[in-house]
């Protein structure tokens, strides 16, 4: 039987969360328009700084604040234009600042496998985003808080 298209996309994710350099949780994010996909990102340190596999993970209140998130990675590798209308696919449903960086970018679509529970939910209060979560069976990353 063919795979529908979040559970396709979804598996993307999970592969390129295997890109992740933050040991305490891999996480990966697919932007799609149009059943195209249109940018990837997964956790990891700023451009040309340690990673936390190499260094260790700085931890601030309990997070390890060395690393930008694969929500954010992945909506700097395209062009706004290109992120209004799209749907982003993601390991783990994203934290409070991420989220309101979806809302902002006009991405109208988060398709989610792992829970996370923020203090406030910012895409439930956005009418205009539909939050979808898909099934956990895949993913193979340790269940840790971002």
């Amino acid at each position: 039987m063919r795979k529908d298209w979040d559970s396709y996309f979804m598996d993307i994710a999970f592969k390129v969360s295997e890109r992740s350099t933050c040991p305490r949780l891999h996480v990966g994010a697919v932007l799609v328009k149009d059943k195209r996909i249109k940018a990837t990102g997964y956790n990891g340190s700023p451009k040309g700084l340690p990673h936390c596999d190499e260094d260790g993970c700085f931890m601030v209140n309990r997070h390890c604040v060395r690393t930008i998130h694969a929500e954010l990675n992945c909506i700097l590798e395209v062009e706004p234009l290109e992120r209004q209308g799209a749907t982003m696919y993601i390991t783990h449903a994203p934290c409070p600042e991420c989220q309101k960086i979806i809302i902002t970018s006009e991405i109208k679509r988060v398709v989610y496998s792992k829970e996370y529970t923020p203090e406030v939910n910012w895409l439930e209060l956005a009418e205009s985003i539909e939050v979808v979560q898909i099934g956990e069976s895949e993913d193979k990353s340790p269940n840790i808080e971002k």
